[in-house]
């Protein structure tokens, strides 16, 4: 089924809890814009919660308020009016809370996927998905209105999930399937038949959930994703300016009003649920507040009360998409590896990296955007991100290893990490930029209330086993209960003496044999626990080096895709350095395999590129790709290229291009001169063409006895020069043509025959009993112009020199030559009963013909391969404008036949 239309979004907003990554996000989403995720139209906007903490509803009604504040700036209103709203679409993504296996939260932890119909290469993180799913998938058809997505969970929903909007009005929920056992953590709903919603349980008890339970067996699962309708964004808004709701939002606060947390599920929506009482309402609490807080508890209630006069009468009905899949991205390490790795595949992933042994990689594991240069292990079940190592490296099974660079290799030398998780930190301490890292079990408790233990052993164990101590990570004032792997100071962030690296953490894992220098090195440090290393964490910096390692990948994978002459597109990688500042590096490694290259065809290709990496750079201005390339500032370079002095004429091309990138109009004048010095070496690598026609020798025709080809015309249907450099380098080549007859025989034709004079007799005409001009070659001289198209009969003089019948620059006479090899001359004969120009093939069909049949007539059988290669030599020498495609030629004459 054809996937709908995307949503044209009005207004997208990313909500995020750190004010220092507001911008950080903001350049984020407009990457994606550039990248073509996002309708160039779209206004975009990151957000910062009012509050840390504020909850998911807090945090919907804040982004409401600023989404229809800067729509009705834009529209020319003094006020916030929701009046903006009835013809907007607008898009609310919630970061949510801290997560521990990604700096930069659930949104952008990048998955083990690529997608090779993206028109520009990049790394899929969540928030790629979901904006996917959001546009093409579950937001088609609705009407305007808010749609809220979470980023904190993974989806999957079918093309087209068949969701009605006819006579909609209110809030929708998407539902997805979920068995009993997972929904015991879990929210879901409770419907009637019309799909109303008639409450909402979290962490139900068995019964709550058995009433749930639909004819599937499952249950639907809270996932996230809401709509709003016009009506109820507009009730929803109206309540930004009634306290104690205005505490919600940044005007609230900047008004002095008291924070309000409030759950997007359990306040705003289970308001409209039916079977909902205004008392139990009011009297509920969210699972988000907690069990403390009764003053809070208290402002809650009025901000309860609130929603309900303004939400009661909306109704909330809920969509269920019973083959779409839901999954929380929880802080248990190893779901989380599971939702990273595929159990069933029997080979690694490996996404965005270069992998110099990939046979050390395990079946079930998953590498993503990483370089592993030398003997790199990665066991089943274990994940490796934005890393660059240099083995030998052993990392077993169970372990995520992230944000590590060459740097920190060698503090891996010789262990072996088995169940762990290690990752590298960018963080800023006073303003200072530094590294981090944090090592923790794949069986610990990022929960509050979890079970006490770190690296997979209880504190006992590891206090007995490191030498540390209970007071080395905690204040005596914290109460033992309260003590847990989230507010342990275990993670060093500064050492007085040197920088700190992935030894300050691993030694913890075999802390006997240094006599306790390692953990006196620790207790000299300052030392932070994961809740306060958050605030520290550098976003910018993550998300740059992460950029950097891709494209550091990316440069080596254009490298091996030239050099191995693999059929893979780079236009897309060319497009995302192009759009992300990396233009520098990717024009010096094309210029460095144009210079290195062993063969023409190589060099040619990436020139082609370094003329398409230009291209980019002018946006689509400075004129059109296609025109002149003889400016006198480019004779040198394509001089050093015409005489085969490969490493002068790229350097000198480079030095050129320098003075070419300026602005639009330049940068296009210089793809054109590129794609001329292209041209050279593809002239250059067709005319190798020669060294693969290989004949078998036969009996030699009697004199007189005429060996005659008769060829079909051909008509192209579709995919015409596709084929052909350098457009079929980057974006392939598939032409389909027909043979046909016409007038009920082969239009195209050649015969030819041995004669007794040392002499070669030509004759072209239109049919083969009508010959309009003849020629007679005595001498060399007369074959001089056989390299010259427009040549009286010099198609048919180049196929005697391309046959090797005659060799022009030897210093035996023509006369000589001939009754040497042959014992007399030839006769050759070529007709065409199509018009000039007509596009069926002619001229190449015609010179297949005219060498099949020489060929025969000289003693020598061709193969169609062969055949065709020597027709692309032939077209060569005859110094023809356009290169031709090896596909194109094989409809052209694949058919042909012979008679004696």
């Amino acid at each position: 089924m054809e996937q709908p239309k995307g949503v044209d979004w009005t207004v997208i907003i990313l909500t995020c809890q750190y004010k220092d990554s507001v911008q950080v996000y903001q350049r984020e989403l407009e990457v994606r814009q550039k990248r073509e995720q996002i309708p160039a139209g779209t206004m975009l906007l990151a957000v910062e919660d009012p509050q840390t903490r504020v909850g998911s509803g807090g945090a919907t009604l804040n982004a409401l308020l600023v989404a229809a504040e800067h729509l009705s700036a834009r529209a020319g209103f003094t006020v916030v009016t929701s009046d903006v709203l009835h013809s907007a679409r607008i898009l609310i993504l919630h970061m949510g809370r801290d997560f521990p296996f990604d700096d930069c939260g659930r949104a952008f932890t990048c998955l083990p996927v690529e997608n090779p119909q993206a028109p520009v290469e990049a790394l899929v993180c969540n928030l790629d998905c979901l904006l996917d799913i959001m546009t093409h998938r579950l937001g088609p058809g609705s009407p305007p209105g808010v749609w809220v997505c979470s980023t904190d969970m993974l989806l999957s929903v079918p093309p087209n999930p068949g969701i009605r909007w006819d006579g909609f009005r209110g809030t929708r929920v998407i539902a997805f399937p979920g068995s009993l056992a997972y929904a015991l953590n879990h929210g879901v709903y409770l419907t009637d038949s019309q799909g109303f919603v008639l409450d909402i349980y979290y962490q139900g008890t068995k019964a709550e959930l058995q009433q749930c339970v639909g004819p599937d067996g499952l249950v639907p699962l809270v996932s996230g994703v809401v709509f709003f309708s016009v009506e109820t964004a507009e009730h929803l808004l109206a309540t930004h300016v009634s306290p104690p709701l205005d505490a919600c939002t940044y005007m609230g606060l900047d008004s002095g009003a008291q924070p309000v947390k409030l759950s997007l599920f359990f306040d705003i929506l289970l308001c409209m649920a039916r079977n909902v009482s205004r008392e139990s309402f009011l009297a509920g609490r969210p699972p988000e507040l907690g069990q403390g807080d009764m003053d809070v508890a208290g402002y809650l209630k009025g901000a309860r009360a609130q929603l309900w006069r303004e939400l009661r009468d909306q109704p909330l009905t809920m969509v269920y998409v019973p083959d779409g899949g839901y999954s929380y991205l929880t802080a248990d390490a190893t779901e989380f590896l599971h939702s990273l790795t595929m159990p069933g595949v029997a080979v690694a992933q490996i996404v965005h990296s270069q992998v110099e042994e990939p046979q050390l990689l395990e079946a079930t594991c998953s590498v993503v955007s990483c370089l592993l240069e030398g003997p790199v292990q990665l066991g089943p079940r274990s994940v490796l991100q934005h890393c660059h190592l240099r083995g030998p490296i052993h990392i077993g099974a169970g372990c995520f290893v992230s944000g590590l660079d060459t740097a920190h290799s060698e503090s891996l030398h010789g262990l072996e990490l088995y169940d762990v998780i290690l990752q590298g930190h960018h963080v800023r301490l006073h303003g200072s930029p530094s590294r981090a890292f944090t090592l923790a079990g794949r069986l610990d408790s990022w929960e509050r209330q979890g079970p006490g233990m770190y690296l997979n052993m209880s504190w006992n164990e590891f206090f007995k086993k490191t030498g540390i101590r209970d007071w080395d990570l905690w204040d005596p004032d914290t109460a033992p209960s309260d003590r847990c792997l989230l507010n342990a100071r275990l993670f060093p962030v500064l050492h007085p003496e040197r920088a700190l690296g992935p030894q300050d953490v691993l030694w913890m894992l075999h802390p006997q044999g240094d006599r306790g220098e390692a953990l006196r090195a620790w207790r000299a440090s300052w030392r932070l626990s994961w809740e306060q290393l958050q605030p520290c964490l550098d976003r910018a910096a993550t998300l740059a080096s992460r950029r950097d390692l891709f494209f550091c990948q990316a440069l080596q994978k254009a490298r091996h895709v030239l050099e191995a002459r693999q059929d893979l597109c780079l236009r897309p990688l060319i497009r995302a350095a192009v759009g992300e500042g990396c233009s520098g590096p990717l024009l010096a490694t094309l210029d460095k395999v144009a210079a290195r290259a062993e063969d023409p065809g190589t060099a040619a290709r990436a020139l082609a590129c370094v003329a398409d990496v230009l291209g980019c750079m002018a946006e689509g201005r400075g004129g059109l790709r296609s025109g002149p390339a003889a400016n006198p500032e480019w004779i040198q370079p394509f001089s050093y290229l015409e005489c085969g002095d490969l490493m002068k004429g790229v350097e000198a091309l480079a030095q050129e291009r320098e003075k070419w990138l300026t602005r639009p109009a330049l940068l296009v004048r210089a793809a054109r001169h590129y794609e001329g010095a292209e041209q050279i070496l593809i002239r250059q690598a067709v005319m190798t063409a020669r060294h693969f026609v290989s004949t078998q020798p036969v009996a030699l025709p009697a004199p007189g006895q005429w060996v005659v080809t008769e060829c079909p015309a051909r008509v192209d249907f579709s995919g015409g020069w596709s084929d052909t450099p350098p457009i079929a380098y980057e974006l392939g080549g598939a032409v389909l043509g027909l043979a046909v007859r016409v007038d009920g025989h082969r239009p195209i034709g050649a015969k030819a025959r041995r004669i007794l004079e040392p002499e070669l007799w030509l004759a072209v005409g239109p049919r083969q009993d009508e010959m309009t001009l003849k020629i007679v070659c005595q001498s060399l001289d007369d074959l001089q112009d056989y390299c010259q198209p427009h040549a009286p009969g010099a198609l048919l003089k180049a196929a005697f020199v391309c046959a090797g019948i005659v060799h022009v620059h030897s210093k035996a006479p023509l006369r000589e030559q001939l009754l040497r090899s042959f014992s007399g001359g030839f006769e050759l004969h070529t007709w065409s009963e199509l018009p000039h120009g007509s596009g069926l093939g002619t001229s190449s069909i015609l010179a297949g013909a005219a060498l099949a049949a020489l060929q025969r007539a000289a003693g020598q059988a061709v193969g169609t391969e062969a055949l065709i290669h020597a027709v692309l030599h032939l077209e060569q020498v005859l110094t023809t404008v356009e290169v031709q495609g090896n596909e194109t030629r094989l409809g052209k004459v694949g058919p042909y036949r012979l008679q004696k």
